[in-house]
C-alpha cells in the first residue's frame, strides 16, 4: 500500500494588508512525477497565469485543505501581550491541515529557525503515527510542498482582489515595499481597519508617526 504524503506551505506571511493562506496538498507516494509533468515548482518561480492554470488542475486531481487566516485572527494571536508569534500560529494551522488530510507523512515548509522545536510542537498536536519533515525552503525542494504553495498563493491573490473591490480601489500587493500599498496605508489606515494587520510593526510605526504629526499641528 502506497503512503499518502501531504505538503504544506503558506502565502501572504509578511504583508500589512489581507490574510495569510495555508494549504496542504495530498498525493500518493510516486505521484511526484505527475506534479513535475504539470510544471509544479515553488510558486514564486511561476507567473500568475501559470500558477492559476496549475492550481486549477491540482484542485481537481488531488485532495487539499486550505485555511484562510484573517488579519483579525493574526492580530488576536500575535499582538501585544500575546504568547504566540506567527510561527506558532502557522504550526497550529498546519496541525489542523494534517489531521484533515490524514497522511502517513507530512512535509512542511518551516518558517521557524528552530526546526526541532517546530517539529515537536506539531507532533504534540497530531496522530503520533504520522511522519513529520520540517525543512526550510521545502517549497523548492519537494514538489508536493510546491503544489501547496501554488494553491495558497492563488487563493491569497484572490482574497486580495476581493479586498480591492471591498475598499473600491487598487492598493497594490499589500506589502509595504509596494509604493501603492504604502500610499494607501498612509491615507486610509483608520478608514478600513478590518483589512490591516494592526500588530505589524510597520503599521504601528506608521500610526505613531501620524499621531505625532497631528499632535504637532494641534499646537499651532
Amino acid at each position: 500500500m502506497q503512503m499518502k504524503i501531504v505538503g504544506i506551505d503558506e502565502a501572504g506571511r509578511g504583508p500589512i494588508i489581507g490574510p495569510m493562506v495555508m494549504c496542504g496538498v495530498a498525493i500518493e507516494e510516486g505521484q511526484e512525477k505527475e506534479l513535475e509533468a504539470l510544471g509544479v515548482k515553488d510558486s514564486k518561480l511561476l507567473s500568475p497565469s501559470a500558477r492559476e492554470r496549475i492550481a486549477k488542475v491540482l484542485e481537481k486531481k488531488y485532495a487539499f485543505h486550505r485555511v484562510i487566516i484573517s488579519p483579525i485572527e493574526i492580530d488576536s494571536m500575535t499582538g501585544n501581550g500575546k504568547t504566540k508569534n506567527l510561527n506558532w500560529l502557522e504550526a497550529e494551522k498546519a496541525a489542523i491541515i494534517v489531521e484533515v488530510l490524514k497522511p502517513g507523512k507530512v512535509i512542511i515548509d518551516c518558517p521557524s529557525p528552530n526546526l526541532k522545536a517546530y517539529t515537536a510542537f506539531i507532533a504534540e498536536r497530531i496522530d503520533s503515527r504520522r511522519q513529520i519533515v520540517c525543512e526550510h525552503k521545502a517549497d523548492a525542494n519537494y514538489l508536493v510542498v510546491g503544489a501547496a504553495s501554488i494553491i495558497a498563493k492563488v487563493a491569497r491573490d484572490a482574497e486580495i482582489e476581493k479586498l480591492k473591490v471591498h475598499v473600491g480601489m487598487d492598493f497594490g500587493s499589500g506589502y509595504m515595499a509596494d509604493p501603492r500599498t504604502k500610499a494607501f496605508v498612509e491615507k486610509y489606515w483608520n478608514k478600513h481597519p478590518e483589512i490591516f494587520r494592526h500588530s505589524w510593526a510597520p503599521y504601528k510605526k506608521l500610526v505613531e508617526e501620524i499621531a505625532g504629526k497631528q499632535q504637532k499641528l494641534g499646537t499651532f
